[in-house]
């Protein structure tokens, strides 16, 4: 009897589409701790790059830059680790 916590498209695989589909697990999981990582410092950063907002003059604020910058790739990173590890229908 086959195993029925197993999605339906996963439940027939050959040895190597399994070990495909884990390695894809493996990268998905590996782009959510760096989502994470940079989630994290996207944090950090936002204490100096709203200093940087107030105080700095002119419109050249690297912190604030670099604040979106690790923003937009949390997102991305996290979003694609997502991705990754939900699997995408009929690729086997």
């Amino acid at each position: 009897m086959a195993n029925m916590n197993i999605p339906e498209a996963e439940r027939n695989l050959t040895p190597d589409q399994v070990v495909a589909l884990d390695k894809r697990r493996q990268w998905g999981l590996a782009c959510q701790v760096i989502s994470g990582e940079f989630a994290f410092f996207a944090v950090l950063l936002l204490v100096w790059s709203g200093q940087d907002l107030t105080y700095g003059p002119g419109w050249v604020h690297p912190m604030f830059y670099y604040n979106v910058v690790c923003g937009i790739l949390a997102v991305v990173f996290g979003i694609y680790g997502t991705y990754l590890r939900r699997g995408r229908l009929h690729e086997y």
